[in-house]
């Protein structure tokens, strides 16, 4: 089976579980058109969108890989934080794949943590909601981290809902940007990793 009939098979499976086209790109680590393009398209006859599927599994399964990864957030993290002059109370992970490097982040600088949960389904008006049993933003000045920046959309509903909440965002952080931004609703964004479609 190809790579392309994979993700295929992975999206109508998602999808018959109820996902929305949102999640099974978050799930997928592939942009929402993509998934459209794999649900709906005659995929020997159209060409797919251009994209980048992120596969970070070989590092989600150990936590002391995750570890290392956070490892490199909490460097970017600093180094950024020192460049623009702030500091921080809180670093904000974004569910569900952002949590894990969030929490070890949290502990390896000593700050404290919260979770943020994206609203689900395809209403927009609803915006997302801090878990209550970690750590508040009002008045706090923060940064987010999350695995992969496809659109952007999650991360700046989390920006903007973050700010609706009394928090500063300071910094956006992810494992890998895959749209090119330097910068999320103003607020910088640092990637450990980079990806560029070339051609």
């Amino acid at each position: 089976m190809t790579g392309i009939d994979e993700l295929v098979k992975e999206a109508i499976e998602y999808k018959e579980k109820g996902l929305t086209e949102k999640d099974i790109a978050n799930e997928l680590n592939i942009s929402p058109d993509t998934v459209t393009w794999l649900l709906t398209r005659d995929i020997k006859e159209e060409k797919p969108p251009t994209d980048v599927k992120i596969g970070w599994r070989s590092v989600g399964v150990y936590g002391r890989r995750l570890g290392l990864l956070a490892g490199l957030f909490s460097d970017v993290i600093m180094e950024e934080t020192a460049r623009i002059e702030t500091d921080f109370e809180t670093i904000v992970g974004i569910a569900i794949n952002g949590i894990p490097p969030a929490v070890m982040v949290s502990d390896q600088l000593g700050k404290e943590l919260a979770v943020y949960r994206p609203p689900q389904g395809e209403d927009k008006t609803v915006g997302g909601s801090l878990a209550s049993n970690y750590a508040g933003v009002t008045d706090k000045k923060v940064v987010i981290v999350d695995d992969v920046i496809n659109t952007g959309e999650t991360i700046r509903g989390a920006v903007s809902d973050l700010e609706e909440k009394g928090a500063e965002v300071v910094l956006c952080t992810v494992t890998v940007n895959k749209n090119g931004r330097d910068d999320v609703l103003g607020v910088p964004l640092r990637a450990v990793i980079r990806a560029h479609i070339i051609g």
